[in-house]
């Protein structure tokens, strides 16, 4: 028993607080930035984007599309004028695709890295709707698995997704919600569907990486369908090739409070 009180003392806990306390994003890869006043209007960065996520506005400045972006880091590294930098923002979740067109903007136009807690309110909000925890299914359409490693490490001691009420199940016909990675192949078109009609209602669908977004890399291939929403109907995006567990509880809770 001794032992056992000794170890406790010893390491410190291991799973995060987030989302009740802030979390240390030092070293997290977000989503592109462009400063406005330094862009040189050269187009390199849209030239050798290996996504084809920038394209170049009528005034000449560089707009970086997050849904397509694979936050490789390229832009950045080849803009001689640093106009370009990656954020440390997990918080680019939205419901709304058109929120994921990163514009060049002013230094003091840039919003602070949200690190703050969303509150006991959201966990209450899930048990208030659903009566109970939410549950999710989660949908592998056709993606490299990069997605899925991480969604798998929602569940790890670090970020432990059930103390939050949330767990994984096995049947859509279980879920509350849908959570589905990859650009979605021709041969999980019809799987896709069909996992959407099991899902009972009130169903919600959240897709999570750039591949799902958008198709990614994947993007108008014959093979591929470009995102899920060109398929079933989407109520949160979660850019990110791919995105990191925060990201994704922050996006599923984000979900969460769009139900009504």
């Amino acid at each position: 028993m001794l032992k056992k009180y000794e170890k406790v003392l010893k390491y410190r806990r291991l799973t995060n607080d987030y989302p009740f306390k802030p979390i240390d994003n030092t070293g997290y890869v977000g989503a592109p930035a462009i400063l406005a006043d330094k862009c040189q209007k050269c187009r390199i960065c849209a030239q050798n984007c290996p996504a084809k996520a920038i394209s170049i506005d009528n005034d000449g400045y560089p707009n970086v599309h997050i849904d397509q972006c694979i936050y490789c880091s390229l832009c950045a590294d080849l803009c001689h004028a640093q106009a370009i930098f990656m954020t440390e923002s997990f918080t680019d979740s939205t419901s709304n695709k058109a929120n994921l067109l990163r514009k060049p903007m002013i230094i003091e136009q840039i919003p602070a890295v949200d690190t703050e807690a969303l509150a006991e309110e959201l966990k209450t909000k899930i048990q208030k709707t659903l009566r109970r925890s939410l549950q999710i299914r989660e949908i592998d359409a056709g993606s490299c698995n990069g997605c899925d490693y991480e969604a798998n490490a929602l569940m790890n001691p670090l970020n432990d997704l059930e103390r939050l009420g949330i767990t994984f199940v096995a049947s859509p016909r279980h879920a509350d919600m849908l959570l589905v990675t990859g650009s979605v192949t021709r041969n999980m078109h019809r799987a896709l569907l069909q996992a959407y009609e099991a899902t009972p209602d009130p169903k919600i669908v959240v897709a999570c990486g750039a591949c799902a977004l958008s198709g990614g890399i994947f993007r108008d291939s014959y093979a591929t369908n470009n995102g899920v929403d060109s398929v079933i109907p989407v109520d949160m995006y979660i850019p990110g090739c791919p995105p990191r567990p925060p990201a994704i509880i922050y996006g599923i809770l984000k979900a969460i409070d769009r139900i009504k």
